[in-house]
């Protein structure tokens, strides 16, 4: 469970005095811990790795915008916490696995066109939350759409 990995994955940072990894393993423990607390129950694997997901969507708009302002040492920190987050998902979908599985949804929904985007997006999210990026997923279904 994903939840254990990360107690063990934090004492095994702390043992190696890994700074970055124990910053990033801590954020997440936090995150979850938090939402948590909002819906007032023990999250589910699920929404374990949502929360991971969305970390990892906030840092890499960090690195964006630390890229754009110059501030090369704060996108080297952020990419290696983005790092470590990436550990805790599951494998990441290809561009091709992604196009097949958009294609499918397409077929199910019975989508016509870009109209019909937000259908083929509900159909096909639970098949790849937390394993593609949901820009990239949106990108692809508009390409198929299209």
């Amino acid at each position: 469970m994903l939840r254990d990995r990360l107690n063990e994955e934090m004492k095994a940072a702390m043992k190696a005095r890994d700074e970055v990894r124990l910053s990033a393993i801590r954020l997440v423990r936090s995150s979850v811990k938090n939402r948590e607390i909002e819906a007032r129950r023990e999250l589910s694997e699920q929404e374990v790795t949502e929360v991971v997901s969305s970390l990892v969507k906030q840092r890499r708009e960090s690195i964006r915008m630390f890229g754009e302002a110059g501030r090369t040492d704060l996108v080297e920190k952020e990419e290696r916490e983005l790092q470590v987050l990436l550990g805790f998902l599951p494998q990441q979908l290809t561009r091709e696995e992604i196009g097949g599985l958009v294609a499918s949804a397409i077929a199910e929904t019975g989508a016509q066109g870009v109209k019909d985007m937000g259908r083929v997006m509900k159909a096909l999210m639970p098949h790849v939350a937390g394993r593609a990026d949901g820009s990239l997923v949106s990108a692809i279904v508009k390409e198929q759409l299209a």
